[in-house]
């Protein structure tokens, strides 16, 4: 089981529900905790599970930024460098 706790956020995962659940219980008791089911967000990331496992993706984030520099509505342009060009270290 691992606890992950981020000021008043916690999230709580292992290979054991009935042990996750009990642990749930417990703290419900200590502290009155809510329970929002499957993760989706922490710190700022979406988490999606999908048949591979668990995906990570902070696009959110990324077009927050993208808005607050006032760069959301221009058009991506070419990198001004050759696409399989190797530097030399000589």
């Amino acid at each position: 089981m691992a606890l992950l706790i981020d000021i008043d956020d916690l999230v709580l995962t292992g290979n054991n529900p009935e042990v996750c659940t009990q642990f749930k219980k417990y703290l419900n008791n200590c502290f009155q905790i809510k329970d929002l089911g499957p993760l989706k967000y922490f710190l700022s990331i979406e988490m999606t599970r999908g048949p591979r496992g668990l995906f990570l993706c902070q696009r959110k984030d990324a077009l927050g930024i993208i808005e607050d520099c006032g760069l959301l509505g221009t058009k991506p342009i070419e990198f001004p460098m050759e696409k399989k060009s190797q530097a030399s270290l000589g």
